[in-house]
Formats: C-alpha cells, structure tokens, sequence
C-alpha cells in the first residue's frame, strides 16, 4: 500500500484555508479551501481504488 500522506495533508491545508477564509471574510478564500480539500478526498480515493484494483488483479 502507498503513502496516502499527501492526500490528508491537502486536505487538512484546505480546512485551514477555508477557516482563514471565514475569518476573514473572504468568501474566494473560503472557496479555495473548499476546493483543496475536495481534491485531497479525490486524490485519497483515487489511490484507494488504484490499490484495490491492484489486489484483485494480483489473484
């Protein structure tokens, strides 16, 4: 199994950018935290799907 690491530190990044963001009041800001975070899930299941695969195929 691979390194999910990155996946959770985007994620992660992203909440911070979106809390920043709310308390700011930066409603581009609270976006783009949103968006990071979305793309550490996607990235998080991707490899999970990519590994699940990989084990079935090794049958």
């Amino acid at each position: 199994m691979r390194f999910k690491g990155n996946a959770k530190v985007r994620q992660f990044k992203g909440k911070v950018t979106e809390s920043v963001g709310k308390a700011m009041g930066d409603p581009s800001m609270q976006r783009a935290g949103r968006r990071e975070q979305l793309r550490g899930k996607a990235q998080e299941m991707t490899r999970t799907a990519t590994d699940r695969v990989r084990t079935w195929t090794k049958r």
